[in-house]
């Protein structure tokens, strides 16, 4: 496959299709890949990430969170290690593809497509670019504004899931699971009243609890958190227009008048019974976990002045990166305190996701240079947040060529610490255009990679990723 030629595309490439962010057309199934190091014998499973991967020349202005799903896979098993990669073939790139040529718009510059387009391929096009997690057996391919795409073990494309027709509208790329209870949470966000729903689904894969929550206006509301009892939303200005995308304007506008709001569900509620707490405006893209304790909720996330990207007209004309923040919500005094944890950029955090809702020690952000024209992280950082101290491993030592995603912790199941296990995560030199899935010890973040394992292809810049242990493909 390659990119078409669409006369109507910018004289000016965007730099979202250039560089590491370029895509790649192939789709490989390469087994016994090179090694560099030794895969523990302990990873017996698969790495899956998801990013966007453009096929066709986008029809107007291109942003980095409007390109084809496509699901990149790494499976482990007695110490050798499989690659395979696939497009998430969504109904609106199966039209593409039978025309030839793009025929949605994006966040940047929408455009309404004919209406035999939209009964081919919907009026919006489920990318399925942002995420993928595995839960009840089912492979879900995720992102924010519709429903999830299920994958076969092969990462054949079966279609959009909707728990068995319970799911009205659409579910966040960021759910979370419990891991006392199995269940997976998450939440819907819409331009149309209502404009934010919660659901659970339980170990088996049942939704067992939709609530209506009310905002007084359609916000992107990216990632949320859970704990034990509560669940936690942030109300915060990145205000969605529906109509002025409609018309070819800017789909999401920064609006600091409007402030910010923290928002505490009880975890059991079958009604709305919200909670609010009220903020100066501030945005957060990712969560790293919160958890309860005693009248309090601790949250942790990486926060930015601002909405740290742009859409349509807007130009940013400084860097407003995120770094690492508390949040404490004292339910019994009605109060909130906040505090930064560091300095340096960093985004994509994660954490054990056994400890997902409860206190954890550890948690892990990738970090590098944020400017107004790119982000491109180099490193990660552990913290351990008990102590307040934290270490950092430069992945490629961290040259100027080296870029890599988010540090995906993958559990040692013999282990019995918190930050026993290993740190997965795809790097590539911009120079040569080598991509290596490298595995650190969270052990010892400082130390060498134990594995280094070589992809046949370069893997672009993308989103985020689970491991599926014992997955295989």
């Amino acid at each position: 496959m390659s990119i078409d030629t669409n006369p109507n595309a910018d004289s000016k490439p965007s730099r979202y299709l250039q560089g590491n962010y370029a895509p790649v057309f192939e789709e490989l199934d390469e087994a016994d890949l090179e090694v560099i190091g030794h895969i523990p014998e302990a990873l017996t499973g698969a790495y899956l990430r998801n990013g966007p991967n453009q096929q066709f020349t986008p029809l107007g202005r291109y942003h980095v969170f409007d390109g084809d799903g496509m699901i990149h896979a790494v499976s482990l098993d007695g110490g050798r290690a499989r690659y395979h990669n696939r497009f998430v073939e969504s109904r609106g790139l199966l039209a593409e593809r039978r025309a030839g040529h793009a025929l949605y718009g994006g966040l940047s510059e929408f455009t309404f497509p004919d209406q035999a387009v939209i009964d081919e391929g919907g009026m919006m096009k489920n990318t399925a670019n942002t995420n993928v997690i595995r839960h009840a057996g089912r492979i879900l391919a995720l992102m924010e504004g519709a429903p999830p795409t299920e994958l076969s073990t092969e990462l054949d494309t079966l279609g959009e899931y909707n728990f068995d027709g319970q799911l009205a509208g659409a579910m966040t790329a960021h759910p979370k699971w419990d891991p006392e209870t199995g269940e997976l949470l998450f939440f819907g966000y819409s331009p149309f009243p209502p404009y934010l729903r919660f659901h659970v689904a339980d170990a088996s894969g049942r939704l067992i609890r939709n609530v209506d929550v009310t905002l007084p206006r359609s916000v992107m509301m990216h990632d949320f958190t859970v704990t034990r009892d509560h669940v936690v939303f942030f109300d915060l200005p990145a205000v969605f227009d529906f109509d002025a995308m409609m018309h070819g304007g800017t789909s999401i506008t920064w609006q600091p008048q409007h402030g910010s709001r923290i928002g505490v569900l009880p975890r059991d509620a079958s009604q709305d019974d919200v909670t609010w707490f009220e903020l100066d405006p501030f945005f957060v893209f990712h969560f790293l976990n919160s958890w309860d304790d005693g009248d309090t909720i601790v949250i942790d996330g990486c926060r930015a002045p601002r909405m740290p990207v742009a859409f349509g007209d807007e130009v940013l004309t400084a860097a407003a990166h995120p770094t690492l923040h508390r949040w404490t919500v004292n339910l019994k005094l009605g109060s909130v305190t906040e505090s930064q944890l560091d300095d340096r950029p960093g985004d994509f955090p994660r954490v054990n996701h056994h400890r997902s809702g409860l206190a954890n020690q550890y948690g892990y952000v990738a970090a590098g240079p944020w400017t107004v024209d790119d982000v491109q992280f180099k490193s990660v950082i552990k913290y351990d947040l008990q102590a307040g101290t934290s270490q950092i491993h430069h992945y490629g030592g961290g040259g100027e060529h080296i870029e890599c995603g988010e540090a995906v912790f993958a559990p040692d199941p013999a282990g019995t610490a918190e930050d026993d296990g290993w740190l997965i995560n795809f790097v590539t030199d911009r120079a040569t255009e080598i991509s290596e899935l490298v595995i650190v010890d969270a052990r010892d973040v400082e130390g060498d990679a134990v594995a280094r394992i070589l992809m046949p292809q370069r893997v672009p810049t993308g989103f985020h990723g689970n491991w599926m242990p014992d997955q295989q493909y």
